[in-house]
């Protein structure tokens, strides 16, 4: 039984960093589609989200299965319960990268209008959290997993900073407000996924060591 409860969770495994894979290729696509004013690729994020979406399902349900069948303890029933987390993590950062893509689209489709931030600076922040926290993973990695999550604040101070920067061009520029409107919920949203790589991170820490990290105290030195 234990032999057959390894492969299971090899497969779990491997379905999960596939899952990761599609997403973080959905995320760089979206925020490329924004820089390049690519309507086409912003399509082809949103066209993918259903098969994310689909997959995040699938998981769901082989974690449920081994769950009911092999009844497992210790670490490998910690690996079940954290790549349930982690599924859902990754299936809202699909759907955050979705969200980039439609103001892409819309953007792609209006005059061009400058991003008063340095949007594309935050994009790779963000991006570079999605890509590491998967690395973590790989590795079973608790050390850089920590790393992870002390970044984040970085990415929430530099989306603190739009709404002021935003709210200037908007008094200068009256005419941008429907474009500079979406260039800033873009910002929010790379803010929200760079919160789910965080939580991704905190369950590989849970993975290798045990330790619950949510709403914990994290030491920001």
């Amino acid at each position: 039984m234990t032999t057959h409860l390894h492969r299971e969770i090899d497969n779990l495994k491997t379905r999960l960093l596939s899952l990761g894979g599609m997403v973080e290729d959905g995320l760089w696509k979206a925020v490329q589609a924004v820089h390049d004013r690519d309507e086409v690729s912003a399509q082809a994020v949103i066209d993918n989200d259903h098969l994310i979406d689909m997959l995040e399902v699938e998981l769901e349900e082989e974690c449920l299965k081994v769950l009911a069948l092999y009844q497992p303890v210790a670490t490998d029933l910690r690996f079940i319960v954290a790549v349930l987390k982690i599924n859902n993590d990754l299936e809202r950062i699909g759907d955050l990268a979705g969200n980039i893509a439609r103001r892409a689209r819309f953007l792609a489709r209006h005059v061009p209008v400058e991003a008063p931030f340095d949007l594309q600076g935050m994009a790779r922040r963000a991006q570079a959290m999605l890509h590491d926290s998967l690395d973590a993973l790989i590795n079973m990695d608790a050390i850089r997993a920590r790393e992870i999550c002390k970044e984040d604040d970085e990415v929430d101070a530099m989306h603190r900073q739009t709404y002021g920067m935003v709210r200037d061009e908007i008094r200068r520029h009256p005419e941008n407000l429907e474009a500079l409107t979406q260039i800033l919920s873009i910002s929010n949203h790379l803010e929200r996924a760079a919160d789910h790589a965080t939580n991704i991170a905190e369950d590989v820490i849970y993975m290798v060591e045990g330790h619950i990290m949510r709403h914990a105290v994290v030491d920001k030195s």
